[in-house]
């Protein structure tokens, strides 16, 4: 029961920690290995493992960066200099960035949907677990995961899309909570 109420605890304040805010250190090998163990455990109707992961980190990030940055200026060669530094640092935020990819493709059982869902909760397992680590984690999406020149460079197949790119590092920022529905805006009862 303890450690429900902890949980229970957890979940009530859960928040992502925004990207500007993490830096190192982020996980050692053994804490990642067991981060990602972690994350793959989620609903996967028919075993399929609809979903593969992809972990960025030291220089594969900074030259994505630059990759990144020459996409970005052959789209808006007028770029000013704080956009050319987001570009450059997009996957040097946070030591880590993981990305989950959703292999979903038609099954005769199982819907696609259901297969894009087991991925979204990969990616939302991921946050936790980093968080149960002692690291903070975002989950972001940005233009990269809808650019075929992108996806390319990031090393995605044909039909792979990105569910998400989590940031795991560490921060002592205070992060603000941010609003929350209220219950009775997003929720009805049948009947």
């Amino acid at each position: 029961m303890e450690n429900n109420l902890k949980l229970s605890d957890y979940l009530q304040e859960r928040h992502s920690t925004p990207v500007a805010q993490i830096t190192g250190p982020g996980p050692s090998q053994e804490e990642l290995e067991s981060i990602l163990s972690m994350s793959v455990r989620v609903p996967d109707h028919g075993k399929i493992a609809p979903w593969r992961l992809v972990v960025y980190r030291g220089d594969v990030c900074t030259k994505l960066g630059e990759t990144f940055l020459e996409l970005a200026l052959a789209g808006n060669p007028e770029m000013n200099e704080p956009a050319k530094q987001a570009e450059l640092t997009r996957f040097t935020r946070a030591p880590l960035v993981v990305a989950v990819v959703s292999t979903a493709q038609p099954h005769v059982k199982i819907p696609e949907w259901e297969q894009v869902l087991s991925a979204g909760a990969v990616c939302l397992n991921m946050l936790m677990a980093a968080n149960a680590h002692g690291y903070v984690a975002n989950w972001r999406t940005e233009w990269v995961c809808y650019d075929e020149r992108a996806l390319d460079a990031l090393g995605m197949s044909p039909g792979e899309k990105v569910a998400g790119f989590i940031h795991i590092g560490s921060s002592d920022f205070a992060t603000p909570d941010r609003p929350r529905p209220a219950l009775a805006d997003v929720v009805t009862y049948a009947g």
